[in-house]
């Protein structure tokens, strides 16, 4: 005679699971979920109460899940994640993306190509984050995202390169009335520098010393300033190209600095087809790699 299945447990505990098993902390879960650290607590006790076995350890600072915890908790996690999927199909119709780009590739690469994406699928309907955040794709509902990164990435994730960061020193025709030729560092150094959060300029230059310009917190906003005219900026070719072939912007030269983080479209890997999401992932290879 089998035994009597198990009730399953309430949603709401279970949904605090998987989110307190992700976040490994019960203050973060509680900030996902929208509810009190409390209740998430009440919840995993509840839970833990109606299976007979402890899913987590408390830590001084955090928590940890047991080894049926964590057997526990990707069963659920991937039960959540088939609902999600489910959901989408249905209330979407699938012709719903969500994109995650940093703010220099929303306002410099992004929106200038949105017509010609339009163009390919006219019934989508794309929603764009602008973030330097690190993307969780579940959490957030993102289904794309662009980041300046640097290899290995989550095994759970497909990452293709778009384009390598080629630092180059921008200005204005304005600014550079004689051209852009022949400056060396002795005379850039006594020209106006615009610097962003990337300390550009003092690898350039050699120094740690506070060098003298505005100081902007998004790439894009240098660049802003490059093209009114207010001083020189050390940025990726990528982002000012455009600027540059048609004479917005004058070349200076090579600023001398490598990076290791360059720019990667990533995705969260899936076994369900999703053709739009597909379309949008090719379209994106083609438009920004370079």
């Amino acid at each position: 005679m089998r035994a009597p299945r198990r009730n399953l447990p309430p949603m709401n505990a279970l949904r605090a699971f998987a989110t307190a098993g992700q976040r490994l902390n019960f203050r973060a879960a509680s900030e996902d979920l929208g509810v009190s650290q409390g209740a998430v607590a009440q919840q995993i006790r509840l839970l833990e109460e109606h299976l007979g076995q402890a899913l987590f350890t408390r830590l001084p600072r955090g928590v940890a899940l047991t080894s049926q915890g964590a057997i526990y908790h990707a069963q659920v996690k991937r039960a959540f994640d088939i609902l999600r999927d489910a959901t989408e199909q249905i209330g979407e119709g699938d012709t719903s993306l969500t994109v995650s780009v940093t703010p220099t590739f929303a306002t410099r690469l992004l929106i200038q190509r949105l017509p010609s994406l339009n163009t390919v699928l006219p019934d989508l309907k794309i929603r764009t984050i602008a973030t330097v955040e690190v993307t969780d794709f579940d959490r957030d509902q993102v289904d794309l995202a662009v980041r300046e990164a640097h290899p290995p990435f989550p095994d759970g994730h497909e990452a293709q390169l778009l384009f390598r960061q080629d630092f180059i020193i921008v200005g204005s025709p304005h600014l550079l009335k004689n051209g852009a030729h022949d400056l060396m560092p002795e005379h850039l150094r006594s020209m106006p520098l615009l610097h962003d959060s990337y300390g550009h300029w003092q690898k350039y230059f050699g120094t740690e010393e506070r060098l003298p310009g505005p100081v902007f917190n998004q790439i894009s906003l240098a660049i802003d300033a490059a093209l009114a005219g207010q001083g020189l900026a050390i940025v990726s070719r990528a982002f000012v190209q455009d600027d540059l072939s048609a004479g917005r912007l004058f070349d200076v030269g090579s600023a001398q600095d490598e990076s290791d983080r360059n720019y990667y479209l990533v995705r969260k890997k899936s076994q369900r087809p999703r053709p739009m999401l597909d379309t949008v992932w090719s379209w994106c290879l083609k438009t920004f790699r370079q």
